[in-house]
């Protein structure tokens, strides 16, 4: 039987990418009382706008918002999110060394290579960090999580299930706003694909999402995996 420390692991490519794609999970989820850690994969140095240091600022600020329990950064170079051994091992041992009962990333088909490549990534990470014989630096007690769950960035796809935050858009919100260097088209700053409007479409999407589920809010999630539903479904109808 697996010994869970963390509730949830989530990775992303860049930071901001979690708080795009499950920002208000992480939120509600941490207000319950759950350890939610962060992982970063790269300091996103080719971002257009910003710098390491001002982005490294505001995904700190953005992960208290949340109120994750920790953000830690792999430092991989930005568009070098390869699925090397070297990768999988720095992966893996994040995965050890917090054994999350759950794992988030990316969601494999998005416009960017990299959020896909982390997918993949996390992926190998997630099988190999199970593996007795696989050895990473600290630690090389095998862990495997309950399940590996890919959240959406850019793009609206048919989620596998949606995760009601209504409550909790706000604090979504508010944590994208914390990346002002990549939101805000600001003095000396260039248009990207995130500087107009890009929230709003963020929004705009969980309401969907939410509407189809019948909730003001709600985030959509995929899965490689069949979800198990051991619920009731008729609970005190009979």
């Amino acid at each position: 039987m697996e010994n869970y420390e963390t509730d949830i692991l989530a990775f992303g490519a860049h930071s901001d990418d979690v708080e795009i794609g499950m920002g208000g999970m992480i939120a509600k989820l941490s207000a319950e009382g759950k350890k939610v850690v962060i992982c970063d994969l790269t300091e996103a140095d080719l971002s257009s706008n910003g710098t390491v240091e001002s982005r490294k600022q505001e995904a700190e600020e953005a992960a208290a918002i949340l109120g994750a329990s920790h953000r830690l950064n792999l430092g991989i170079a930005d568009r070098g999110i390869y699925i090397t051994h070297e990768n999988i091992k720095k992966a893996a041992e994040v995965i050890r060394k917090y054994k999350p009962r759950l794992i988030f990333a990316p969601y494999w088909e998005d416009r960017h290579p990299d959020h896909g490549n982390c997918a993949k990534l996390v992926e190998e990470a997630t099988f190999s960090s199970g593996i007795r014989k696989f050895e990473t630096v600290e630690s090389n007690t095998p862990h495997r999580a309950e399940a590996l769950y890919f959240y959406m960035i850019n793009g609206f796809h048919q989620p596998d299930f949606v995760y009601d935050i209504s409550s909790y858009i706000e604090k979504k919100i508010l944590s994208l706003k914390a990346y002002d260097s990549q939101f805000n088209l600001g003095e000396g700053r260039v248009s990207t694909p995130l500087t107009t409007g890009y929230i709003e479409s963020v929004e705009a999407r969980e309401r969907l999402f939410g509407k189809q589920a019948g909730v003001a809010f709600a985030e959509g999630f995929k899965s490689k995996k069949p979800l198990l539903l051991e619920k009731d479904l008729i609970g005190d109808a009979l």
